[in-house]
């Protein structure tokens, strides 16, 4: 994890982490139910392959995520939020709120993502296949 930080204002660090223009878009993406590269990469955003994995290997360096294998020939890999990454969740949820109520035209909240709680998607309350869903972990909705 990097450890050569700015500052010490916590604000000024945590952006170190994860404060450029695609890192928190990749873990709503994962938070929203997609686990694995093409998933993360389909979003509406349209990130670019080598941005992406650039990007999941530096969420994966400071600990916001994990990757599994979950294929061997070929290697595939899904990543899945550790409990650090799934306790940004109220970070999001306040830079989407803000977004809905200052830029017009903007998605509205999907219940499961307005009303969740980290401990929603802590890896332990997780059910295995969580990642074909297509949505938000069962216990995640208000």
């Amino acid at each position: 994890m990097q450890t050569d930080f700015r500052s010490q204002c916590p604000i000024a660090s945590a952006l170190d982490l994860f404060g450029d223009r695609w890192s928190l878009v990749v873990l709503r993406t994962i938070f929203a139910g997609a686990h694995r590269f093409g998933e993360l990469a389909a979003a509406s955003e349209r990130i670019s392959t080598n941005i992406l994995a650039d990007r999941l290997e530096r969420l994966e360096a400071f600990g916001l995520i994990e990757k599994r294998l979950y294929q061997q020939a070929p290697e595939r890999h899904e990543y899945r939020l550790t409990r650090r990454g799934a306790d940004l969740l109220p970070v999001l949820q306040a830079l989407a709120r803000w977004g809905v109520a200052h830029i017009p035209e903007r998605w509205q909240l999907p219940p499961w993502f307005a009303d969740g709680r980290p401990e929603h998607f802590y890896p332990e309350n997780l059910p295995s296949d969580a990642s074909r869903t297509g949505s938000a972990p069962s216990g995640s909705s208000a």
